[in-house]
């Protein structure tokens, strides 16, 4: 350890400051106090050489009110070009003292290795001065240095070639002003060659005409950096500085001849390089020693250290101001200098003309350099050149006045060149102000104006008329003036490298933050974070999703990339399905030149994600079926099977036993169930029949899945003859969506191990209370911690804090929290914002402090529940919690944990609104399902039409059975009663599609020779079709047409329509009594498409297609089809989102891709029908009624279509056509 005192070291202040020294230590008194106390200052110390430092330590000026309380730190070699020291590669600011007598130390994350050190001190007590005591800790240093100057070379060669070694290591330091030229070319077997090139400031490895790598940024600035190549078998890894990558290398790698010399002559390197090693030999160290595996060039032991002193420009009110020189006089004048920036915009340099009431401004527009020249009365004159100089590199600039003739010129022979004639009369009394300009004639006045937006970079060779600038007596405030500079150091920053953008989102930045570009990408927020897609299936189907190709990202924020997977949702579960490269029944030929068939598998989706979706799911399951002629499977004499399959995570596991059976017993599902061809074998194929049998069956034990691979061995004997197939994966249920806890008291908690998310940590999930308020989760560090509550019955608060200060993000709901319903959170937080969701409501976002701290730092147990203080602990359930995409099993902890409790059930009250058209929510131990057994729908949620195409003959008639039959000797007449029937209402609803008119939609009749007809007539005061809703409430009757006005027409009976016998849609094949006119109508039939249609709880068509039976009489073609159902939706489309706080577009991304239809489509123009009909009298008088008013109902937009032939309707062809019906084909609902 090195303990510096004060007196002991060289102490240097600006020049203009009063500075005086003490030792710092024990009880003695005095310290280092400038004269002005201002953010000017600085105290550096001079180590005499290099050396290791480890802390430093500050203390107030002793018995006095003088402290420092904020500082910064710079460090040097050679006294120019400071590097500042950043605490998390992003705070620079240390911080001080709260009194003049307490030592605080803080301890380096990394070694810093400088022979100087610089303390500026940023803020003071506010009722004393600037006042300081410092120590530093730290060892000595000693290195073995190079200096190359474009000509140099070292080259090291193998004397004898080494035995094997796994592991090979180079590693270095280097530091130069050049942005590209060859660090080091290692020679391998073949020609193979690996090569560190630096280009642009960035390190790369190109090998054999590729790059395999590309690493660092901006590694031009004079300063040390370190280079380490790690060959580990095949891999290499590569690090600069504190970033790694690992690329895989050719085998011809495997041993390496090192030059550190240039490939190319225009590639030289320019620099020092510092302690090259290879593995354990020192080769400058070698070099310097005149070994003979070592050959120099032109190579120099001592680093020569260029000056060049930069100046940067931090923010908006930042300038430099220099004089003109009195050769300005003559019209003759030049300026030069060098910039960098990452800024599309800013100006570089302005002066007024006064002789012509002018002015000049060079400034940087959309990444160009343009120079605007403007005189009182004229307009401007401009001049543009160059482009992307934004890119944070050096450009050069020259600004030249020749008597009447201009020019700008970037970056010399590699840039391009502007030029015009005018005449620019100059003077020296111009005053030349670059990065901005003061508004105040005072010159020392620190405010400044910029005419084009504020210049954020850096500057350096700043030349006027060939002479340059001396920024050193500027900083000393001897030449020009100041204000907002880091004077003698360059203090840009990439913030793309390493870039914080996860999941190959695009990195673009500016002066002081960065940007992410998340397009196409799958990610979303304002570090492409979050994905955009769900985990699994069941999510998707959660939220209302039918089937159909979704992207599943399983991970959720993790590495594993989203995948197009398709799921189908059925009414009880969901199946996720993982197609392969051949899912169909293949035919296997005998052939005596081959002894066995392989067959391989490759899946769809990646390794990982097909181990997270099959570890994740409760269930699944993949059809494994052989079908053989004279080909046996398994069994043989010798033992040994003649078939067999790889399955498995990874490579797999060879298995014997076929689909239907257990794992380990060889055997197939008949061997299992007793029931094979031969009771001596346990598969029908090993009965070996000249005959086709089959063994199929499903595989269900997860850890055997998927197959992966097939041999199949007897297949050569002649007459042999067989067929495999493998079905795809299919696998349903999610663990993780449903892995809940149950809290039942609020001094009940549950603890996982210490969270970690330093840079980026995204926490969902659900719960449903009916408490008010209580800490969901808690996580605690020193000072950092973590936390989200329910702070209100409508506000959920997430709190955080990393070293900042305390941070809330807070969302208030327009609706109650704690009703007992799932309502979803998603917490983030990164380098660049935080944000909150609950459920749709509109996010809260909170942006991070610039360059403040960015690691959250976490040592206690994760807290889920409550707290460690057992205080204001959360009543209700979670469910599905995440962190960073990990599932965090409660389940398995509640089953441990006293007051809480596994699994919550209740989940209709939340997704039961997702069961449509009548369909009943049924609830399950994880989840629902929707009962379709009283909808006329169909699918997941009662959501899908059943619709058939019907012809002219085609009748579907549902016969409605009596509870009792009377006896012969009653006279009471028939008696009907069904559950769901009243005797004064009915309801009818149905959908249809035709351009048949008259046609007949629904005829219904009773035991009482009762009907009710539905129809669409034709009439000669009626030319076009109608439709109606019909609603009766026994006087009355209500009918409405698609979404057309209703009309209500009054009854003049109050009867009732009793037991029912029937219902047919299509034709009425036998009379039921009605009057001749009704019987002619109903006796045409239909011909179209009819779809939905219920009667009360029946649903006739429905009955008819999936559930024939007794009650039900088809005659005639009857045909399902989805002609009854919307165009397919669009493709869901890339989504692009920046920012965490970005809106969810207009698309969603639950959204099917393919092959799906939503389930908002069922009933387009729905109308429904509630008729009541008590006597015949009744309906006939209704109907005449009717057709007294039928052209009310009449459908503007369609006219009728004569159907041809009588009947006929050409309906199959177009049934199931997206396109627009025509113009006498239109879909009506009722």
């Amino acid at each position: 350890m090195l303990w510096f005192q004060g007196g002991s070291v060289c102490l240097f202040c600006s020049q203009y400051v009063f500075h005086r020294t003490k030792t710092s230590c024990g009880h003695a008194t005095g310290g280092w106090s400038p004269l002005i106390s201002d953010r000017y200052q600085w105290l550096e110390v001079d180590l005499g050489r290099r050396t290791q430092i480890t802390a430093v330590a500050t203390q107030g000026r002793y018995g006095s009110s003088d402290w420092l309380t904020a500082y910064l730190l710079m460090f040097s070699d050679t006294g120019h070009n400071w590097r500042q020291h950043r605490q998390e590669d992003s705070l620079g600011a240390f911080p001080g003292n709260s009194n003049a007598d307490t030592v605080v130390q803080y301890k380096l994350e990394q070694p810093v290795i400088a022979r100087y050190l610089r303390l500026i001190p940023l803020d003071w007590n506010p009722t004393g001065r600037i006042g300081l005591r410092l120590e530093i800790y730290g060892c000595r240093y000693t290195s073995d240095v190079a200096n190359f100057d474009g000509s140099s070379s070292l080259v090291y060669r193998l004397s004898v070639r080494p035995s094997w070694m796994t592991t090979e290591i180079i590693s270095l330091k280097f530091k130069t002003l050049k942005n590209s030229g060859t660090l080091l070319h290692a020679e391998g077997l073949r020609d193979h060659s690996l090569t560190l090139v630096l280009e642009k400031g960035k390190l790369l490895s190109p090998s054999g005409g590729q790059l395999l790598v590309s690493l660092g940024s901006l590694l031009d600035d004079q300063h040390w950096h370190h280079v380490k190549l790690e060959r580990l078998s095949t891999h290499l890894n590569l690090t600069v500085d504190k970033n790694t990558q690992q690329v895989h290398v050719p085998a011809e790698l495997s041993h390496w001849h090192i030059h550190t010399k240039p490939i190319l002559s225009n590639r030289n390197f320019h620099g020092c390089m510092e302690n090259l090693l290879y593995s354990d030999l020192h080769l400058i160290h070698l070099a310097k020693h005149n070994s003979p595996q070592v050959t120099v060039g032109n190579v120099t032991f001592s680093c020569a250290e260029p000056v060049s002193v930069a100046v940067t420009f931090t923010d908006s009110h930042s300038f430099l101001q220099l004089p003109s020189l009195t050769s300005w006089s003559s019209g003759v004048a030049s300026v030069a200098l060098q910039f960098r920036t990452w800024n599309k915009v800013g100006l570089l340099l302005t002066f007024d003309l006064p002789q012509q009431d002018g002015t000049v401004l060079l400034y940087l527009s959309e990444a160009r350099l343009r120079l605007q020249i403007s005189k009182a009365g004229r307009a401007p004159l401009e001049l543009s050149t160059g482009s992307g100089l934004n890119d944070g590199q050096w450009h050069s600039v020259e600004l030249n006045f020749r008597q009447d003739h201009l020019s700008i010129t970037v970056d010399k022979d590699e840039g391009a060149t502007a030029h015009t004639i005018i005449p620019l009369p100059l003077t020296t009394h111009s005053q030349l102000f670059f990065g901005g300009k003061t508004t105040s004639k005072n010159t020392s006045s620190q405010e400044c104006r910029n005419p084009s937006k504020a210049f954020q970079g850096c500057m350096r060779r700043l030349t006027l008329d060939d002479q340059t600038v001396d920024l050193i007596s500027v900083q000393q405030r001897l030449l020009g003036n100041y204000s907002h500079l880091q004077i003698d150091m360059c203090g840009i920053v990439d913030r793309c490298s390493p870039s914080h953008c996860e999941h190959g989102g695009r990195c673009t930045q500016s002066w002081s933050t960065f940007h992410c570009n998340c397009s196409n990408s799958g990610y979303r927020g304002a570090t492409c974070h979050s994905s955009t897609y769900e985990q699994s299936c069941e999510v998707y189907k959660h939220k209302g999703n039918t089937s159909g190709h979704y992207y599943i990202d399983v991970d959720g924020s993790g590495p594993v990339k989203p995948q197009l997977i398709y799921c189908n949702m059925t009414e009880d579960r969901t199946w996720t399905v993982i197609q392969h490269n051949n899912t169909e029944l293949t035919r296997v030929q005998s052939s005596p030149e081959r002894n066995q068939h392989f067959a391989h598998f490759d899946y769809s989706s990646e390794e990982e994600q097909l181990t997270t979706i099959i570890s994740q799911s409760e269930h699944c399951e993949q059809e494994l079926s052989y079908h053989c002629r004279k080909s046996r499977l398994l069994n043989t004499l010798e033992g040994s099977p003649f078939s067999w399959w790889v399955g498995g995570p990874g490579s797999g596991q060879v298995h014997t036993y076929w689909g239907g059976a257990l794992p380990g017993s060889r055997q197939c599902a008949c061997g299992l169930e007793d029931s094979c061809l031969d009771p001596s074998h346990y598969c029908n194929c090993d009965a070996d029949y000249d005959q086709w049998t089959d063994d199929s069956g499903l595989l269900t034990h997860k850890d055997t899945l998927p197959v992966r691979s097939l041999v199949l061995g007897d297949i050569q004997r002649p007459g042999s003859e067989a067929a495999y197939r493998v079905g795809p994966l299919r696998c349903h249920g999610d663990e993780n969506f449903w892995n809940a806890a149950f809290f039942d008291k609020e001094t009940s908690y549950l603890h996982f191990p210490t969270f970690h998310g330093e840079l980026n940590a995204d926490i969902s999930f659900l719960f449903k209370t009916t408490s008010s308020s209580g800490v969901f989760l808690e996580n605690l560090g020193i000072k950092d911690f973590i936390r989200i509550e329910l702070s209100s019955s409508s506000e959920v608060v997430f709190s955080f804090d990393v070293g900042n200060g305390p941070l809330d993000v807070r969302v208030q709901t327009d609706l109650p929290l704690n009703d007992n319903r799932w309502h979803s959170v998603r917490a983030e937080r990164n380098v660049k914002e935080a944000s909150l969701r609950v459920d749709d409501f509109p996010p809260a976002t909170q942006e991070a402090p610039a360059d403040g701290l960015i690691h959250l730092q976490l040592n206690s147990q994760l807290f889920i529940g409550g707290t460690a203080s057992r205080q204001k602990g959360f009543l209700g359930c979670i469910r599905s919690l995440q962190l960073n995409g990990i599932t965090l099993d409660l389940e398995e902890r509640a089953k441990i944990t006293p007051g809480v409790r596994p699994g919550c059930p209740g989940h209709c009250s939340s997704y039961g609104l997702l069961c449509q058209n009548q369909g009943r929510c049924v609830e399950k131990a994880n989840g629902f399902s929707c009962d379709c057994g009283q909808s006329a729908f169909s699918g997941a949620f009662c959501h899908e039409e059943v619709s058939a195409s019907f012809k002219s003959t085609t009748s579907v008639t549902y016969i409605l059975k009596e509870r009792y039959e009377p006896s012969r000797n009653s006279s009471a007449l028939p008696s009907f009663i069904y559950s769901d029937i009243t005797l004064r209402a009915e309801n009818v609803s149905l959908s249809f599609r035709t351009s048949q008119s008259p046609a007949l939609l629904l005829h219904v009749s009773s035991f009482y020779r009762e009907y009710l007809t539905l129809l669409i007539n034709k009439h000669e005061f009626c030319p076009w079709p109608f439709v109606t809703v019909i609603s009766l409430c026994l006087t009355c009757i209500i009918f409405q047409v698609d979404h057309n006005a209703r009309e209500d027409f009054n009854l003049t009976a109050d009867v009732e329509f009793n037991s029912i016998k029937s219902l047919t849609l299509g034709r009425v094949r036998e009379s039921d009594g009605s009057d001749a006119e009704l019987a002619g109508l109903t006796s045409l039939g239909f011909t179209g498409c009819l779809s939905g249609v219920r009667f009360n709880s029946i649903s006739p068509l429905k009955a008819a297609l999936h559930h024939p039976d007794s009650s039900v009489i088809v005659t005639g073609p009857l045909v399902q089809s989805s002609c009854g159902s919307s165009s397919p939706v669009s493709p869901y489309p890339a989504e692009t989102t920046h920012s965490l706080s970005d809106q969810p577009g207009s698309v969603d991304p639950g959204q099917p891709l393919v092959n799906t239809i939503r389930s908002d489509s069922a009933l387009i123009g729905g109308v429904i029908a509630v008729v009541i009909f008590v006597t015949v009298s009744a309906l006939v008088i209704m109907a005449r009624f009717i057709c007294s008013r039928k052209d009310t109902y009449r459908n503007q937009e369609v006219k009728a279509a004569q159907p041809e032939d009588g009947h006929e309707f050409p309906f199959s062809s177009q049934a199931d056509s997206p396109s627009v019906p025509n113009e006498n084909q239109k879909e009506y609902f009722i």
